[in-house]
């Protein structure tokens, strides 16, 4: 038989066992402290469970130290971590806003600058239509560029023909050189005249007379007046001083050429804020552009570089033709300018 002592000590572990498992769930949610306090309770609690009333008649000291320290804030702490986590990740959100807010407001910064940098330029352009140029911007200024450009196409009709002139005169040279390769050999004689005079006062005298030679100094007398003619035409043309006045002409129908021929259109840009481009603005940068073609070829032509006064030659007279035009189509455009502005 099982002895009374066994019976009483397992009853008392069964009263204990199930004391401390009697409110697992509240167990669980109180803390470390309260768990203590609980088990104390439980602990007093099976001293008084004796459903046998074995108690007063065995003496036991059963005092049973249930001392569960165990850490129940495990579950606080991963949530607090989560939490934290959580609240991390909302901050850099926000920051990656606030950026993209920054960013957004730095975009519009910048096109509100170009609106107004735009605003300003078309401002600009409007103010330059308005009073703000003076004398340039009424008749006076708007006539002197067509009044400069007029004298310029006359200019360069004297200058071209200086240089053909000029040409001329050094062409007279070797046309006088070619001739005179075709007289025949007058002797002790300067010239076939003379020559001819002494062949015919010969002939009635004793020495006689080759009347082959008579008959060439006679063929060279025509020779002779043309080469005659042909040299006082070039002692005219060197008395002129063809060479620097054509260069001289050249040198100020570039310059001034060049310096209105951008007076133009920033005088129309003054009075109309914008250009117009058409055959006339086309017709002056086409001239610009050959005029500094022949001045290019000058340095050229002083070491004789016959290329180089073909193409001096070509340019100018197309740059002249283009010229012309120039003057035919800016007419229309004086009238207007007339019409539009006012003196001074």
């Amino acid at each position: 038989m099982i002895s009374r002592s066994a019976v009483a000590c397992l009853i008392l572990a069964a009263a204990g066992a199930a004391s401390a498992f009697t409110a697992p769930s509240a167990f669980a949610r109180s803390s470390s402290s309260s768990s203590r306090t609980f088990l104390s309770a439980s602990s007093s609690s099976t001293e008084s469970f004796d459903p046998l009333g074995l108690a007063a008649e065995f003496d036991f000291d059963y005092d049973f130290d249930f001392d569960f320290d165990f850490d129940y804030d495990f579950a606080s702490s991963e949530q607090q971590q989560q939490q934290q986590q959580h609240h991390q990740h909302q901050q850099q959100q926000q920051q990656q806003q606030q950026q993209e807010q920054l960013s957004q407001v730095a975009v519009a910064k910048a096109l509100a600058a170009a609106s107004v940098a735009w605003g300003a330029s078309s401002s600009v352009a409007s103010a330059a239509a308005g009073p703000d140029w003076g004398i340039f911007e009424g008749r006076t200024g708007s006539l002197l560029h067509p009044v400069t450009m007029g004298c310029m196409f006359l200019l360069s009709l004297s200058t071209g023909f200086l240089g053909l002139q000029w040409r001329r005169q050094r062409e007279l040279g070797d046309e006088i050189g070619a001739l005179r390769k075709t007289l025949p050999d007058f002797g002790e004689f300067r010239s076939a005249g003379a020559a001819l005079e002494a062949a015919k006062a010969a002939e009635g005298g004793e020495e006689e007379v080759d009347a082959s030679a008579v008959a060439a100094y006679q063929k060279a007398l025509p020779v002779e007046k043309q080469i005659a003619e042909l040299a006082d035409e070039r002692k005219e043309l060197s008395s002129k001083g063809l060479r620097d006045k054509h260069y001289n002409q050249g040198a100020l129908l570039a310059f001034l050429g060049t310096a209105f021929a951008i007076e133009g259109p920033l005088n129309t840009y003054a009075r109309a804020g914008k250009l117009f481009p058409g055959p006339h603005l086309y017709a002056g940068a086409g001239c610009v552009v050959l005029w500094s073609l022949a001045a290019a070829c000058v340095p050229f032509m002083s070491k004789g570089n016959d290329t180089a006064r073909s193409i001096h030659i070509a340019a100018n007279a197309v740059g002249t033709g283009l010229f012309g035009w120039q003057v035919l189509t800016g007419w229309p455009i004086l009238l207007k300018v007339v019409e539009l502005t006012k003196w001074p």
